[in-house]
């Protein structure tokens, strides 16, 4: 299974991003596509807050039309939201700990954690930060190949 971290869902939803073609692109693949995808909740959650925001759009998303997106991807069927559920913390704490995770690395050990949780394959990312947690492999799909 692959899981998508926010910022490729931040670059697919908005119009004005250099890599909004390409993360399009990669999302109706994942969403059309017969095999399963997951994108973590604290995602989710992550990119409504980025996506809406006035300090980092000038022109911000309405709150409508971040939900909405998000909709429509969860209707994909072969996508899934991904939680934490009974024995999460264990990974979590072996991940946060293993790579020395401080600050705002935590939320990546958390989103590590999650997908090594629920057998995530691969993370869909455009961040370095992952690489701290060599459990998990990680991909860049708006790399140029």
């Amino acid at each position: 299974m692959i899981a998508v971290d926010t910022n490729i869902l931040v670059h697919a939803h908005r119009s004005d991003s250099e890599f909004n073609a390409k993360a399009m692109s990669v999302m109706v693949g994942l969403a059309e596509g017969a095999a399963p995808w997951a994108i973590p909740w604290p995602c989710i959650h992550e990119f409504v807050a980025i996506t809406t925001n006035a300090r980092i759009f000038r022109v911000p998303s309405p709150i409508e039309a971040a939900l909405a997106q998000v909709t429509v991807w969860l209707e994909s069927p072969s996508a899934t939201a991904i939680g934490e559920g009974p024995g999460y913390f264990d990974h979590f704490a072996r991940l946060a700990t293993s790579g020395r995770a401080a600050g705002g690395v935590v939320h990546d050990a958390r989103i590590a954690a999650l997908c090594v949780y629920w057998g995530v394959d691969e993370l869909w990312t455009g961040e370095r930060d992952f690489a701290r947690f060599p459990e998990l492999r990680v991909m860049n799909p708006l790399a140029s190949s």
